[in-house]
């Protein structure tokens, strides 16, 4: 039997927000937390008389000597504006920012404590990893696995992982990372506990989809070797909710072909002219040397549409669920009777 999860609790007076947050949780469904809103402190009093409480994020306003009590394994104050001097003991984030800027700040606290609680294993079946390859340059790889992503997502827990040496993410979306992929690959590499929950203080999204912000360095990459690779994907599917994992595959990864074992369903977009076609032949020939039938099988070819849209950065990427990508991806799908 699964342990249950450890308990999210928010306390804010505004209903207004405390409500929208609690929507906007109910959303996330990468949070390893249950969560439970209060708009109140004499309720929130009341269910911790009952229930252990492992985050309480709670206003300033409602924060009170009877809170202090609470045997909650870390308080956060959501404020409104500068600290108050008596809650100084206690970390604060500040309240009226974006949902997800909150949380990542929220679970970056948490994973800097020195013995958080062990993330139980979620109650789920196996998590999908599909993979996105091609040995193929230009082929619309990212585009495609963006794409998915997105159409997956709008039913499901989707996390979109980017292994290429040069994502180009930050010019994209125009913004900076403070953490990524290349602090997850070393937290690993020092075989460092409650990955899971530094995974969660770095988590961004684009509409429904998750993802975390790529390497920084196509060394980052190279470093990691198979099982550290597979040992990543392990805890993702043992301890997130995630039900599936994209792969974007980029040659940076080092060997490929544990990776693309350790996937369900490999999609290749391909070309048809002359030197692409040498390119998939020599892959193909070294996927048959390796001597693995399974990632043969679970190989699917595709010729994706020719996709053009007058926007940029982040409009861009919003706009592939829209486009004829789109409609290929849905169809795709739909072939392959995946749940959307």
């Amino acid at each position: 039997m699964k342990n249950q999860r450890h308990v999210f609790a928010v306390c804010d007076l505004e209903l207004s927000y405390a409500c929208s947050f609690m929507e906007y949780m109910n959303r996330k469904r990468n949070i390893p937390f249950e969560v439970q809103a209060f708009t109140n402190v004499e309720a929130l009093m009341e269910f911790g008389k009952n229930q252990e409480i492992e985050i309480l994020l709670i206003s300033d306003k409602a924060m009170c000597a009877e809170v202090k009590e609470l045997p909650a394994g870390q308080i956060v104050i959501l404020s409104g504006g500068s600290q108050i001097p008596e809650m100084d003991e206690y970390p604060s984030v500040y309240k009226y920012q974006s949902s997800d800027s909150l949380i990542r700040e929220v679970m970056a606290l948490y994973a800097a404590k020195q013995e958080p609680l062990p993330v139980p294993e979620t109650v789920k079946r196996k998590t999908a990893v599909i993979g996105v390859y091609s040995p193929v340059g230009r082929s619309q790889k990212t585009s495609f696995a963006l794409t998915l992503g997105q159409i997956m997502a709008r039913e499901r827990a989707v996390l979109y992982l980017n292994l290429e040496a040069y994502s180009g993410f930050e010019q994209l979306f125009e913004t900076q990372y403070e953490l990524g992929l290349s602090d997850l690959l070393y937290y690993i590499r020092q075989e460092n506990t409650n990955l899971i929950h530094k995974m969660n203080a770095m988590v961004r999204s684009i509409q429904n989809l998750d993802y975390i912000p790529p390497a920084a360095s196509a060394t980052d990459l190279q470093n990691m070797d198979a099982q550290e690779w597979i040992r990543l994907l392990d805890e993702i599917s043992r301890f997130s909710s995630y039900e599936t994992v994209i792969l974007d595959i980029g040659d940076a990864a080092g060997d490929v072909f544990p990776l693309l074992e350790a996937c369900r369903r490999i999609y290749m977009p391909v070309r048809t002219d002359l030197i692409s076609s040498a390119k998939i032949a020599q892959f193909e020939n070294q996927l048959k040397a390796w001597g693995s039938q399974q990632v043969q099988e679970r190989i699917r070819r595709l010729r994706l549409p020719y996709h053009n849209s007058p926007h940029s950065g982040k409009d861009y990427i919003e706009g592939l669920v829209w486009s004829e990508l789109g409609d290929y991806v849905r169809q795709l799908l739909r072939e392959e009777q995946v749940h959307l």
